[in-house]
């Protein structure tokens, strides 16, 4: 039987679930909720949007690997969409212990605060007093990634050459929590440049951060 309400049930209900899924990334934890409104530190230009940077990649390559000319591929480094980069894209403080991203606007300890379980991590990067600082914390992922070069070759030599001075062949923690695992947290592994969980009660470095300058 014809029922007139289901006009406009479908709708709303489609409209709930795109709403639902705007919101994106359930299961963060920690100051993973406090970037939500932009991407690492970009402040979001209007209601529902983030500008995001540039990812780095500048070359283009085929289905070979092999590098070709960029114009018309639509590949990442004929489009470089995003916020340009500043030049330089880094700078360290006067003294020589912090590094400052002047893209995200997040500023770094340039060396590691060594090799620890995840909550002595959150420990030691919550009671860090640094550069004439207290703020500090343990990044959340999507801080972590903002560090990566796309399109450098070896993503630890493009960190130290930037001032960076941690140990770049490491996994680095995050502050985010695996959703679904409460035992598992988010990890940085820097020379490949991407993300990995891995278990809490494990090891890695910690990289802490504040929102500069």
């Amino acid at each position: 039987m014809f029922n007139p309400k289901r006009l406009w049930v479908l709708p709303a209900v489609l409209i709930s679930l795109l709403l639902a899924a705007c919101g994106g990334g359930g299961g963060e934890a920690g100051s993973e909720a406090g970037s939500r409104s932009g991407s690492a530190g970009i402040p979001a230009t209007s209601a529902g949007l983030i500008t995001l940077p540039e990812t780095g990649q500048t070359t283009c390559i085929d289905a070979t690997g092999a590098a070709i000319a960029c114009a018309n591929t639509r590949q990442d480094g004929d489009r470089r969409d995003g916020v340009a980069w500043p030049n330089p894209r880094f700078t360290v403080d006067g003294t020589g212990n912090c590094i400052t991203d002047n893209l995200t606007g997040l500023m770094w300890a340039r060396q590691d605060g060594g090799f620890r379980t995840w909550q002595l991590g959150l420990d030691f990067a919550n009671s860090l007093d640094l550069c004439g600082f207290t703020d500090w914390r343990m990044p959340n992922r999507k801080e972590l990634l903002s560090l990566v070069n796309y399109g450098a070759a070896n993503i630890g030599i493009d960190l130290l050459s930037s001032g960076f001075t941690f140990q770049v062949e490491s996994v680095v923690w995050s502050s985010s929590s695996v959703a679904g695992s409460a035992a598992e947290a988010w990890t940085l592994i820097v020379l490949p440049g991407v993300l990995s969980q891995g278990p809490k009660s494990g090891g890695s470095y910690v990289l802490p951060v504040r929102a500069g300058p």
